[in-house]
């Protein structure tokens, strides 16, 4: 299992597909890992390196004590590729990915040469909301309590209805709450509309039609500050589409892949 062992923490990571190929790099949602892109990976076109990361206090990375900054989040995304010996890649963040993505874009522009903005945005709900949901964390039984909610925020009523969720309700609710209160923090103090109106890259804004997270306005109205960006709902699925609906996702991402021409030729 491989793991980049930093002055502040240790990420686990995962260098899937074609060694030589087109880097596509994947941030996950808050309370998930790499786990969350298991049922696209199949679904994607041959001829990329796809470099998937458990964040600071997720997975099998390790958990430092909060609260963490969007700086430390997005500096362990650029020490991770450049370790790796990534450039041009294309970065798809999700959710507080997605907010990594953004950041580490305006930082570093040479690691990044496409990018998609999923379940996300420039901001995301308010501080007094990350402060509650920090309490809960730390409190009796409070993940379980926060993983429920999750759900209902995340995935759409008929996949819940069908029970489809149990196995992230369990996994929420087993989730490190130092872990999730470092990124809730992170979540907590960022804005980023003055900086990713600066980006000039091709990007691609993916939303959910049942997504109570990040809804689908906010997602737009993100990629709208990046000239010349795409914008696509995704009807019927939620705040984690890999999940919900990993065929329609992985098209998405398929198609964005070959109108920028980021696999290689050979």
């Amino acid at each position: 299992m491989p793991h980049l062992a930093l002055d502040d923490v240790t990420l686990h990571y995962l260098d899937d597909g074609d060694p030589e190929g087109a880097p596509l790099v994947l941030a996950h949602a808050l309370g998930t890992g790499t786990h969350l892109w298991d049922n696209i990976l199949p679904l994607l076109p041959a001829g990329l390196r796809i470099i998937r990361y458990d964040a600071r206090g997720h997975g099998a990375s390790s958990t430092p004590p909060a609260p963490y900054t969007m700086g430390a989040l997005i500096r362990d995304a650029e020490r991770l590729m450049d370790h790796l010996k990534v450039r041009d890649a294309m970065f798809v963040g999700l959710s507080i990915g997605g907010m990594v993505a953004q950041g580490l874009a305006v930082k570093r522009p040479d690691l990044i040469r496409a990018l998609v903005l999923s379940n996300t945005g420039a901001k995301i709900a308010t501080p007094e909301i990350w402060a509650d949901r920090i309490a809960t964390a730390r409190a009796p039984g409070g993940m379980e309590t926060l993983a429920r909610a999750s759900c209902t925020r995340w995935f759409p009523r008929a996949y819940v209805a069908a029970g489809h969720h149990r196995p992230w309700l369990d996994h929420l609710t087993g989730h490190s709450p130092e872990g999730y209160a470092g990124c809730a923090a992170a979540i907590a103090g960022t804005d980023f509309y003055t900086t990713t109106a600066s980006l000039r890259l091709s990007t691609l804004g993916i939303a959910g039609s049942e997504d109570g997270s990040t809804p689908p306005d906010l997602v737009r109205e993100t990629v709208d500050l990046i000239p010349g960006s795409q914008f696509r709902l995704l009807r019927g699925t939620g705040h984690v589409p890999p999940v919900d609906a990993p065929e329609a996702y992985a098209d998405c991402l398929s198609e964005f892949i070959s109108a920028t021409g980021h696999i290689r030729r050979r």
